[in-house]
């Protein structure tokens, strides 16, 4: 409940205004649904044709120019059914889909036009296999634009995407109408119309056809912008693609250079739908970044033995007179030599590439030594973090217990999300998870648990710098144990005190004040007997004793109300405040919602706060008005107490705002003070609820 308590000083009745505020939690039920029967016939019917079409066209024959068409047609088909048949809703996968079916037909298109035979319809077939080349080529490219979830980047990317679109319709529109293709492609059949006009037909296609590298540049491009701004889950999915595309046009470009075909890059084209596949649905599982890695390494040093065998046998062989034999037994021996000094450059140039700058040893300790500048409860994160960039670490996890309870206190990346308790024999049974226990005069004192990509291990040296750094994440523990220890006496402390204060006011309470009330009655009676015995002299004296005792039993409550307000723990925080409020000198304006019964220690110590800061603000700082808000949120018990006074306000040895520095310290808070020379004074904190 939200409260809003305003106290009128004026000369009639006190008047508050309350208001109620409710709020409603939604809350949403998710479901796993099997998939709808018509879905499952539509999509093995797709599949089914796909099947045919594939299945035939490689029956009429063998034609390796073509084969590429076929490949693409049953590995975007097979990945793009899988992907909407595990997530019917993604885009991505119903353009897979029409990707692989548009491959099919022109596959079955072509095997048709190129059969030797003759065949039934065989110019039409084998026309339909060769206009929608360039629909088919958009098509691809706007699958990689889209890449992973189906959306394009931006509306720019929309028009760029709606541009290409056009150019390809426009392709697609005069090769379908005059034979602009079939010399390249070598058809049997002829095509289908004869309409005039070829020649000029062909001096447009001349201007036309450079559109093919613009619509490959134009997914390139796409794929390269997105990888730059991708992060997370989505760069890894890009990883899988870019690899995959990269891989294809080196393919590409070796064949062209060695064989003058482009036909081993089209039949490396399959593997981009696979990759992409994994990128999609499995990118935790199969990591991207080790193959690439391999890729690297085992490229580079291919070159580098090429390069150098051809340059020892080739150019030396052309000045100096030696056999060639003798030539090749040296380029071995300096290839060995060389081999493995290259190995390890290349390996330190590939790790720099995939996985990123990583920080070496001093880097390491010195991150480590900042780290311990910062606050406390984020030491144990950056010790985290610290880890994962010298070890190269896909995920660092800080736990915190002993052998039979362990809890995690920090995780790197914050975003992978907490773990759930467990013993220190099952982390070392997690899966890829390599685990250092922190010791500590043989007791464990906790855990640093490092995974990295798979099949990339701990190096020799990355070992001893884990080792130095767990060495350092125990001290930390053993650090942050002794303060928890330390803020539990205190704690142990504040309630002891509460405790006191309360068996004190209720034995004022039950005890002293009620004999005094009893004394006064007593006094009462002995005036009322006087007087009626004709002693008037007895009388004002027994009346002017009891006037005494009932001033000094009214003293006496409120002494046993300041040291602990019996209201407090009968009705709780907001009843107590609002009784603060009631009783202050100047307006107060209290706003609270704290919902249930917070513990003890977190009550009296909110009450004592918003009591001390009313009464300093209506005796030193001569304020018109002070405002109390108090919320209980998820992180814990909010207290703000503002004032519109002189400011000014310091805390003093043994003050009262010192004192309340020292109460909220032991609960594990800070008291924020903030009280310029200027006017104003701002007290607050925020005391955990755990």
């Amino acid at each position: 409940m939200h409260t809003l308590l305003v106290r009128r000083v004026n000369p009639g009745p006190r008047r508050w205004r309350l208001c109620h505020h409710s709020g409603v939690a939604a809350t949403a039920n998710a479901y796993d649904e099997a998939p709808p029967a018509a879905r499952e016939l539509g999509l093995g019917v797709v599949a089914l044709a796909v099947a045919v079409l594939v299945t035939y066209g490689w029956y009429l024959g063998f034609h390796l120019a073509n084969a590429h068409n076929g490949l693409i047609a049953a590995s975007w088909t097979a990945v793009g059914l899988y992907v909407v048949r595990m997530r019917p809703r993604h885009r991505e996968g119903w353009l897979f889909v029409a990707t692989g079916v548009v491959h099919a037909v022109m596959f079955f298109g072509r095997q048709y036009g190129l059969h030797d035979g003759a065949l039934p319809a065989a110019s039409w077939l084998g026309w339909v296999g060769v206009w929608p080349v360039p629909v088919a080529i958009a098509l691809f490219a706007w699958t990689l634009m889209a890449f992973p979830d189906g959306r394009l980047l931006s509306r720019r990317w929309l028009v760029a995407a709606g541009a290409m679109a056009a150019v390809a319709a426009a392709m697609a529109v005069v090769s379908a109408l005059w034979p602009t293709e079939y010399d390249r492609i070598g058809l049997a059949a002829p095509h289908p119309f004869d309409l005039p006009g070829a020649a000029a037909a062909d001096r447009v296609w001349a201007y036309l056809q450079p559109g093919y590298a613009l619509i490959q540049a134009l997914g390139t491009a796409a794929i390269v912008v997105r990888l730059r701004r991708a992060g997370g889950d989505e760069a890894r999915r890009m990883r899988w693609l870019a690899y995959a595309v990269v891989m294809a046009i080196l393919i590409l470009v070796a064949g062209m250079a060695t064989l003058g075909s482009p036909v081993p890059g089209l039949l490396a084209l399959p593997l981009v739908p696979v990759a992409a596949g994994f990128g999609i649905l499995r990118h935790r599982l199969y990591d991207i970044d080790p193959v690439i890695n391999r890729t690297i390494v085992v490229g580079a040093m291919v070159l580098l033995v090429t390069a150098g065998y051809v340059a020892l046998v080739v150019g030396v062989g052309a000045l100096v007179p030696v056999e060639e034999g003798w030539l090749s037994l040296l380029a071995t021996a300096v290839v060995a030599v060389g081999f493995e000094p290259l190995r390890r450059r290349a390996q330190r140039l590939a790790d720099r590439l995939v996985y990123g700058p990583r920080a070496t040893p001093y880097e390491a300790l010195s991150r480590l030594s900042a780290q311990l500048t910062e606050a406390p409860e984020d030491l144990l994160d950056g010790i985290a973090a610290t880890v994962a960039s010298a070890v190269g670490a896909r995920e660092v996890a800080v736990w915190v217990g002993d052998d039979g309870r362990m809890e995690q206190r920090a995780r790197w990346p914050r975003s992978a999300g907490p773990l759930e308790p467990t013993d220190l024999s099952d982390l070392h049974r997690g899966p890829h998870w390599r685990v250092r226990p922190i010791v500590d005069q043989g007791t464990t004192r906790g855990a640093v648990a490092v995974r990295k990509p798979p099949g990339e291990p701990l190096t020799a040296a990355e070992e001893r710098l884990l080792t130095d750094l767990v060495a350092q994440t125990g001290l930390v523990i053993l650090q942050q144990e002794q303060a928890r220890q330390l803020r539990a006496a205190a704690r142990r402390i504040v309630s002891a005190e509460d405790a006191a204060r309360r068996r004190l006011e209720r034995d004022l309470h039950d005890g002293v004040q009620l004999r005094l009330v009893t004394l006064g009655l007593e006094l009462g009676a002995l005036a009322e007997q006087a007087k009626a015995h004709g002693d008037g002299d007895l009388a004002a004296r027994a009346a002017g004793a009891r006037t005494q005792l009932l001033e000094a039993t009214a003293d006496l409550r409120e002494l046993a109300r300041g040291l602990h307000p019996a209201v407090l723990t009968q009705d709780g925080l907001e009843t107590a405040l609002a009784t603060v409020a009631d009783r202050s000198a100047i307006p107060v304006r209290l706003r609270v919602d704290v919902g249930a019964r917070l513990p003890r220690e977190i009550e009296a110590t909110a009450y004592y706060l918003v009591s001390e800061a009313v009464t300093n603000a209506a005796r030193h700082s001569a304020a018109t008005v002070v405002t109390v808000e108090v919320d209980a949120g998820a992180d814990g018990l909010r207290i703000v107490v503002t004032d519109d006074g002189r400011g000014g306000a310091v805390p003093a040895p043994g003050g009262g705002l010192q004192g309340l520095a020292d109460r909220v310290a032991a609960l594990g808070a800070r008291l924020e003070l903030d009280s310029p020379a200027t006017g104003g004074t701002r007290l607050g904190t925020l005391l955990p609820c755990g």
